[in-house]
């Protein structure tokens, strides 16, 4: 299996650290940065979800606008609070919560008439909590759990009068940056006092159990309350206002109230009143009432179906925030393709799957916190990927380009369309040609290597130039002098044509040249060209880490002999008649200047006479 390049693993020793940073953060309470995308998602989710039927544990009794209409004014006289509380504690509630703050008095017959309701009845007050600011701050990094609820700079109680006969709880929730109310606290802090909250005092009221705090969790009796950092407990809305049972507080006034929404139900008091104020936005709602609110919370005590958000929770965030973004950058090192974005979309699909699942299940994982580990890495692994293939492939485009310069032109880019070409050797039909420079060795001792270099340079041009025009391939540059094919990689019918008509454009093209070389230089050199058609054998020449592209056979043998034709006769070019014949007799390059012949000729290490022909400009 081939090792990971070094930058690979250093993107997932990053990916790894960021992920465990924000993941130990997030243990020790939410991040700041993070919660805004989280509240947004979280509303999502809860929206995905939709409403849902509560449990038949909780009826809100509400002082709405006909209670107020019925009563004369809102806030209702106290007097008329204690006949509301008389009529509900009548059909036996299991215990009745006042959403009333009762902090200021009011005139002496309303007050005493309450103080005698409350005495009759098993009723909880509200309390409320003064904080600092609006999010109520909660310690984490304290190992007393005490010491890590929500701290009040000031509680604002019930009357003493009030508190006297009935216990209560503070009615305070705690919203995200949205607004809407994620959680209710269950224990407050005032310097060394602990105050419990009114949905926890309602709710062991009703079971008739004592509230045990535990370093982690809240103990009712028999039931565990799971609860976040601070004590805090999630709320999941059931829906829109009136999704819990709500009956108006006139129907308690008027003796309508219906029994079976009284009996062993926790009642819930409190306004719905327009204007009273007392409203959240929520998922389902952009007003629901305080009330429901607090009606959502004690339900989810009693029924259990809440959102689980403990430590054990966030121990599995900060896997998530360590293991996705390393998968995801992973496969983005692995597979830089479509393939491997395919498979993180995959991976991304499947979190998202396990989240939503979750949350539908009652186990708010964290949304936000694993997309604030995965985008950075992701973005920023795949911005270096992209700067290092461009880089990557702006080299191989360089080494491509010099490999066009120095492999046959035409034949690099067979190459790319077929790794294959030529990985066994063929026998087919090409033309071949050859031209050298003659006088060129003397010529070199003579002007020194820097001058050869610059003459060698016009020379390979020129022929760079007519070849590439004609449709032919350069095998190969030798010292002064080339070998042309025309033939590779697939043989065609007008070979012989193309190469007769390079010959006679070299020969034209040399002429031009030798003559813009100074006198001295262009008096001492010459060239000569031959050119044979027959089979070569095709083929790549070397070993696994250098090979070339090539042709041998005895054609090729031939072509070259025939230079030594051209040079012993005085004539530019010498041909065969095979390439005559299959070119065409009256092929029109020739006809640019005197093709003599044929003459038979013996070749140097060839046995046998060849026919020949001889062209001359």
């Amino acid at each position: 299996m081939r090792r990971p390049p070094p930058q690979t693993l250093i993107a997932l020793l990053l990916t790894a650290i960021w992920g465990l940073g924000l993941g130990i953060v997030h243990l020790r309470g939410d991040i700041p940065f993070i919660d805004g995308a989280e509240a947004t998602l979280t509303n999502l989710r809860n929206t995905l979800g939709g409403s849902r039927k509560p449990p038949d544990l909780v009826t809100i009794v509400a002082i709405d606008d006909e209670t107020s209409r019925v009563a004369g004014h809102y806030p209702l006289p106290r007097a008329m609070l204690a006949k509301i509380i008389d009529a509900i504690g009548a059909l036996q509630p299991k215990a009745i919560a006042l959403d009333v703050l009762l902090v200021d008095a009011a005139d002496e017959a309303g007050d005493a008439a309450l103080e005698q309701s409350l005495k009759r009845t098993n009723v909880v007050l509200a309390a409320a909590g003064i904080f600092p600011e609006s999010h109520q701050q909660v310690v984490v990094d304290s190992k007393e759990p005490l010491v890590r609820v929500p701290s009040a700079l000031q509680f604002l109680e019930p009357q003493s009068r009030f508190a006297a006969v009935a216990s209560y709880g503070i009615v305070n929730v705690q919203t995200d940056k949205t607004g809407t109310p994620r959680f209710v606290p269950m224990l407050f802090r005032n310097g060394e006092r602990i105050v419990p909250s009114l949905s926890l005092r309602v709710f062991s009221r009703a079971t008739g159990e004592q509230a045990t705090v535990i370093s982690d969790h809240v103990k009712v009796g028999s039931h565990s309350i799971l609860t976040d950092n601070g004590y805090l407990v999630p709320l999941s809305f059931y829906g829109p206002r009136g999704t819990i049972r709500t009956v108006s507080a006139s129907a308690a006034l008027n003796g309508r109230l219906p029994e079976e929404a009284i009996r062993d139900h926790i009642v819930v008091v409190g306004a719905t009143v327009t204007g009273g104020g007392d409203v959240f936005p929520t998922p389902f709602d952009p007003v629901l009432p305080g009330v429901e609110v607090i009606s959502t919370s004690i339900t989810h005590l009693l029924a259990g179906d809440g959102l689980v958000r403990d430590q054990g929770v966030r121990f599995i965030d900060l896997y998530f925030a360590v293991g996705l973004p390393l998968l995801v950058v992973g496969l983005l090192s692995w597979r830089r393709n479509t393939i491997g974005l395919a498979m993180v979309l995959g991976v991304i699909l499947v979190w998202a799957a396990i989240n939503v699942a979750a949350f539908k299940h009652g186990i708010w994982l964290s949304a936000a916190l694993p997309i604030a580990a995965t985008a950075p890495p992701a973005l920023i692994s795949g911005a270096t990927q992209l700067w290092l293939g461009r880089r990557q492939a702006k080299r191989f485009a360089e080494q491509s380009e010099r490999l066009q310069h120095i492999q046959a032109p035409g034949l690099a880019e067979h190459l790319a369309r077929d790794p294959g070409l030529l990985a066994t050797p063929v026998h087919q039909e090409a033309a071949i040609v050859f031209i050298d420079i003659n006088g060129f060795t003397s010529l070199s001792e003579a002007i020194g290597p820097a001058a050869v270099r610059e003459l060698l340079n016009g020379f390979f041009n020129l022929v760079d130039e007519e070849v590439t025009a004609c449709g032919g391939a350069i095998n190969s540059f030798m010292g002064d002098g080339a070998m042309i094919l025309f033939g590779l990689p697939q043989p065609k019918p007008d070979d012989p044509a193309k190469a007769a008509d390079c010959c006679v454009r070299l020969a034209a093209r040399m002429r031009r040249w030798l003559g813009t070389l100074p006198d001295d230089v262009a008096s001492r050199i010459g060239f000569k060209i031959g050119a044979h058609f027959g089979t070569i054998v095709a083929s790549r020449l070397g070993g696994g880490d250098r090979q070339q592209i090539t042709a041998t056979g005895d054609t090729v043998n031939v072509a070259s002999r025939l230079m030594e034709v051209a040079a012993s006769n005085h004539v530019e070019i010498a041909l065969s008649d095979d390439l005559l014949l299959a070119a065409g007799t009256d092929s029109m390059p020739f006809k640019q200047g005197r093709l003599e012949g044929p003459i038979e000729t013996s070749l140097r290490g060839r046995t046998g006479s060849l026919t020949v022909w001889l062209w001359r400009s």
